[in-house]
């Protein structure tokens, strides 16, 4: 399938881009290490536990800028061989240029096998141990899910709480409903709650109490009175980028979960589910582009082949990140944004590549 020509390019683009990671590797914790320094010394954290922390820091960051990677690797060692004339002499040899390309296609299919393993099982569990860590000594602040929210508990039990304070564990203007068919046959209402984290229930101050019966109603409240409800203040809370510490099989099932319950605000982990799969697809569509516009000889050699390649890199984050935010502002479907830079480029890589291929 390969012939010496496929497996030569082959090898500079699979070589040149790990060389690309292992550098940035390095940049990334020079640049971090120093940012971060301060707060290593002020909390006097263990050495070890540092080397952890940027081991698992490495394949986040990696994977964050994995366009700009692979995009400069092609253009960097095709743009080298166009300068020295050796694709000159592979073309002059009868092979067509889309024949050429098939090499560039091998190598983007290893690095997108690759990502895509990494996206949905090593980088989450990379990105628990880094965010466990900054949690610990650079910020240790919970925050609760949306105010106003309604939470499904089981099948036919429903709550409501205007807000929660994770710090002191107390909810208020908190509801409860309880439904039998399409009828409510209990409902709790209450100014606020409070959990009792060693009787393991729920503390309800000022509230009301009706059970309903057909037409028959019986109604009682209390100042203080103890509950048990089949959620806990965890369920109300979430941390920072917690879609980013699931793999895949533990995001599907929380966003099963969640939708469950009834929570609306879901986008951000259905974007982060759906872009686990759409990130590693750039590979193919960036790497053509790459290797067409590398191809030719230009004036001012590689440098103008760099410049170019690191715009458009820089355009399609872009264009994720712009896409992305009109999912999680807007309306927009969280698959198709997650898709729209793959499929815009996708159609400029057709048109370059029948450009270059004449």
């Amino acid at each position: 399938m390969l012939n010496k020509i496929d497996k030569y390019i082959l090898k500079n683009f699979l070589g040149t881009f790990v060389f690309l990671l292992a550098a940035f590797s390095v940049i990334a914790i020079v640049i971090d290490f120093t940012e971060k320094i301060n707060d290593f010394v002020d909390r006097k954290v263990p050495f070890f536990q540092i080397l952890l922390y940027f081991r698992n820091f490495i394949p986040y960051i990696l994977a964050l800028l994995f366009p700009i990677f692979i995009f400069v690797a092609v253009i960097f060692f095709t743009s080298r061989m166009a300068n020295r004339s050796e694709l000159i002499a592979v073309l002059s040899s009868g092979m067509t240029f889309k024949r050429m390309l098939r090499p560039y296609i091998v190598g983007s299919a290893i690095i997108s096998a690759v990502l895509l393993f990494a996206n949905h099982y090593v980088i989450p569990k990379a990105n628990k141990g880094r965010l466990k860590f900054e949690e610990k000594y650079l910020w240790e602040k919970n925050y609760s899910t949306d105010d106003n929210f309604h939470i499904r508990i089981s099948s036919n039990e429903y709550i409501y709480m205007q807000s929660y304070n994770p710090e002191s564990k107390i909810g208020y203007r908190f509801s409860y409903e309880k439904l039998k068919g399409n009828e409510v046959i209990e409902k709790i209402s209450a100014d606020r709650c409070s959990y009792d984290s060693v009787r393991k229930k729920w503390k309800l101050h000022d509230a009301v109490f009706r059970n309903l019966n057909g037409i028959h109603e019986t109604l009682s409240t209390d100042f203080e009175r103890l509950r048990t409800f089949a959620f806990k203040p965890a369920d109300l809370i979430e941390k920072r980028e917690a879609k980013q510490m699931m793999t895949t099989p533990e995001l599907n099932a929380f966003i099963k979960k969640e939708q469950q319950k009834g929570s609306q605000s879901l986008s951000e982990y259905l974007i982060e589910y759906h872009r686990r799969t759409a990130s590693p697809f750039s590979a193919f569509v960036l790497s053509i582009i790459g290797a067409c516009i590398a191809s030719r000889k230009v004036r001012g050699g590689s440098g103008i082949h760099l410049a170019v390649g690191l715009m458009i890199s820089a355009i399609y984050i872009f264009m994720m990140q712009f896409s992305t935010t009109f999912a999680i502002k807007g309306n927009l479907h969280p698959l198709i944004a997650v898709w729209i830079p793959n499929i815009l480029f996708s159609f400029l890589a057709l048109f370059i590549f029948r450009r270059y291929s004449r």
